[in-house]
């Protein structure tokens, strides 16, 4: 197996591997270009695997840059995404949390709407979203309808928040939770529901 580090599949300056499987997917089959007569011979078999080895890791390391022209595929790209939209590199988030990031500051480019709050607001929480708007007190609620509990990366949702809405908007936030009637419907009995957490009941499914 070839040992590369690699900034591409692991965070930023860690030591990285390629599994030989991902880089065969890119080996060529050099022997076909071969006379048949030509490929019986072991030294042209050395060759095929040396130099088509060499190219197969070419082809996935031109591969591995495409990648990082993209938000949703980039890895060690991402650190060049941050410096373009003026974020913080935290290289204790995960990729995941970095994209959501990302994602709401380039939609968050531009004047500030409802829309465009719930927009970002949805894309940090992969759910649906209502913003509700108190003008009396230049305020505003974000409701989070499609999930329920807590949103993960929500600490990442308020830092952008606080980017892009105006500075005299207040807010704050509603999450959705399990109510009993539901557990019932469910048939949630209370010997299975000992078995669970308060905070796992209230987002029970």
């Amino acid at each position: 197996m070839y040992g590369a580090i690699k900034y591409g599949a692991g965070q930023y300056g860690s030591n990285f591997t390629i599994p030989e499987d991902e880089i065969n997917l890119y080996r060529p089959d050099l022997l076909a270009y071969l006379p048949p007569v030509l490929q019986e011979i072991k030294e042209f078999n050395v060759w095929n695997d040396v130099v088509g080895y060499e190219l197969a890791l070419l082809n996935w390391h031109i591969r591995d840059v495409l990648k990082q022209c993209f938000i949703d595929t980039a890895t060690w790209g991402l650190s060049l995404w941050e410096e373009e939209y003026g974020i913080s590199i935290d290289l204790n988030k995960s990729y995941e949390e970095r994209r959501e990031i990302l994602k709401a500051k380039k939609r968050g480019q531009g004047t500030v709407t409802r829309k465009m709050i719930k927009e970002t607001a949805e894309a940090f929480s992969g759910g649906e979203v209502d913003i509700i708007e108190h003008s009396e007190t230049y305020s505003f609620t974000v409701q989070f309808i499609g999930i329920k509990g807590i949103p993960k990366n929500l600490a990442g949702f308020k830092d952008m928040l606080d980017t892009i809405k105006p500075a005299h908007l207040a807010y704050e936030f509603q999450y959705t939770y399990t109510v009993w009637n539901h557990l019932n419907e469910k048939k949630l009995t209370w010997n299975n529901a000992k078995f669970k957490t308060w905070n796992e009941l209230k987002v029970f499914e």
